[in-house]
């Protein structure tokens, strides 16, 4: 009954890079100060990988409860650095999937833009999710921030996940980031199939080892009513653990993904400047999943490798195509 979900594919062999990346023997080098060995902690999460996500609920929390099929799924990947200064790194995810058939021919390269995370260092303001795509503004004094580096995750088409602080700590051999709890939307692993919950509660670690790094999750399954209140009983659903790992890897072709990267990066750029807009003009904002049956990211996808004739039009275009499913500084519910 516990045969997992999930990516039933399968794909090439891959051969493990067991060489230490370069940033990783730097991060070993003695009398860095804390806050250079912590973007050195950062800057070597990127590379090639192979990937792989793996989630089970351990226990419920309500009257009846059956524990659910776990996730699996696997992936090759690469996480570009795309932009980097004193204070801030962002890393975008993009996958690169070759797929094996039955008779052992291999598929040509499925390119999707995946994931990006963005690191920033005592960061004062956040965006909290609330439930139910809301996102709230947060301030925090400079003293509670100091030395800590907020991670902001942020969903395929760039729209906001969720943003949490930590430290970094730095043993021979490991560093690890460990987040805040922090409230988080749910994943499309679930929200596909699932609407008996509304929201994750968790926290999640961060291991940069010689040969790759490792997320860790610990989240509660989470009842919310409209107004993202919690009801009196049966607020908590379940618990659920999640591991992805990144594991470095040799001579798999990624061009496929760079030509992808290098096409669409002007426009993935755009958007991301649009965000930073609803960011900054925004105390509350609320992110909807469709339109009139569409959804922003497959909008956003097809977009990307348009021509738009000059950079105004492009912005535009991408401006008028957010502002559908974003709704701005008013008291938003579920719908």
């Amino acid at each position: 009954e516990l045969t997992p979900r999930g990516g039933t594919t399968k794909g090439p062999e891959v051969q493990l890079n067991y060489a230490p990346a370069k940033e990783f023997l730097n991060l070993q080098v003695d009398g860095l100060v804390d806050k250079d060995r912590d973007r050195l902690a950062i800057i070597s999460m990127a590379g090639d990988y192979r990937t792989s996500f793996d989630f089970i609920e351990t226990m419920g929390f309500v009257s009846g409860y059956k524990t659910p099929k776990p996730y699996q799924s696997w992936g090759t990947e690469r996480v570009y650095l795309i932009e980097e200064s004193e204070d801030f790194i962002s890393l975008q995810h993009i996958l690169v999937m070759r797929f094996e058939s039955n008779e052992g021919e291999i598929s040509e390269p499925m390119v999707v833009k995946h994931w990006r995370q963005d690191w920033l260092y005592e960061d004062t303001i956040t965006h909290d999710y609330q439930g139910n795509g809301v996102y709230k503004k947060q301030d925090h004094p400079k003293q509670d921030v100091r030395g800590h580096w907020t991670q902001t995750v942020y969903q395929v088409d760039d729209s906001p996940r969720y943003e949490a602080m930590g430290r970094w700590h730095h043993r021979t051999g490991l560093s690890e980031w460990q987040s805040t709890e922090k409230k988080r939307p749910l994943p499309r692993r679930e929200f596909s199939i699932r609407n008996d919950y509304q929201t994750l509660l968790g926290h999640h670690r961060i291991t940069v080892t010689r040969n790759g790094w490792i997320q860790e999750e610990d989240s509660l399954k989470l009842v919310l009513n409209p107004n993202n209140e919690q009801p009196e009983t049966g607020a908590l659903l379940a618990r659920e653990a999640g591991i992805s790992r990144y594991e470095r890897i040799l001579d798999y072709d990624f061009d496929a993904g760079d030509v992808y990267w290098k096409k669409t990066e002007s426009f993935w750029r755009d958007v991301r400047s649009y965000w930073s807009q609803v960011y900054e003009s925004s105390q509350t904002f609320k992110v909807r999943k469709q339109v009139d049956g569409q959804s922003m990211f497959a909008m956003l996808f097809d977009m990307a490798d348009k021509p738009y004739g000059d950079d105004e039009n492009r912005q535009k275009m991408i401006e008028q195509t957010i502002q559908r499913f974003v709704k701005q500084n008013t008291e938003v519910t579920a719908e």
